[in-house]
């Protein structure tokens, strides 16, 4: 278990830790071992429907193996202010997190749970969270992702029939961007430059043509400041 040293009553329960007595092990263990179960059995697994090949995340597998797979619990029935609130403290130390040596920062992942949402008001506070906090979460370099029963009616990628964001448990998810994540951010020019500033001299071949006509609409440039 990680404890933020800016403020100690924020923690992180890794996934080893779900036997113990910490006293949100002990009140929310079932649905973090939900979570966690979840985890391994959708977001490490082929999905029919999802339209591509391969796990729903693809690096959900290894950020559990290699322990970078992190849990918070935000307690309480808090609206979507007070839910940006809670996920601001999380955006500022996950920037301070140092993942273990030979492990790759973009397997590391926080996900913050709101286990005591009732499921009726759980969309309206997830995704006021989520929109307020997505733009300085990608300014940051980091994406951050609504995840609640219903599911979320965003479409799939791949299937637009297809909803991906389904979980047993209302959370946010936090990650580091990747070049993928180009089809998340282009429709916001500032999320747009924030991406380019990161990966739009190098984005994905599939995507490069997709890139460069987007920065154009939006007078931007793909190659590297100097």
């Amino acid at each position: 278990m990680l404890t933020d040293p800016a403020d100690p009553s924020r923690v992180l329960i890794e996934t080893a830790d779900l036997d113990g007595d910490h006293d949100l092990v002990r009140r929310y263990g079932v649905p973090l071992k939900e979570i966690v179960v979840w985890a391994r059995e959708y977001l490490c697994r082929p999905h029919a429907d999802l339209g591509r090949k391969g796990p729903v995340c693809p690096y959900a597998q290894t950020s559990l193996e290699r322990g970078t797979f992190y849990l918070g619990v935000r307690p309480g029935t808090p609206d979507g202010a007070e839910a940006v609130e809670a996920l601001d403290g999380y955006r500022d130390w996950f920037l301070r997190l140092v993942s273990p040596p030979g492990v790759s920062a973009q397997y590391r992942t926080i996900l913050v749970l709101f286990p005591d949402l009732p499921e009726a008001a759980a969309a309206e506070v997830i995704d006021a969270a989520q929109d307020a906090l997505k733009s300085r979460y990608v300014s940051e370099g980091l994406m951050i992702g609504e995840f609640y029963p219903g599911p979320p009616p965003k479409a799939g990628l791949w299937n637009p029939g297809f909803r991906p964001l389904g979980s047993p448990v209302p959370l946010l998810a936090i990650r580091h961007m990747v070049a993928t994540d180009f089809p998340f951010l282009r429709d916001d020019p500032g999320q747009f430059a924030a991406y380019l500033e990161r990966f739009g001299h190098r984005p994905p071949a599939a995507l490069r043509e997709e890139v460069q006509a987007v920065a154009r609409h939006y007078g931007l440039t793909t190659e590297p400041a100097t």
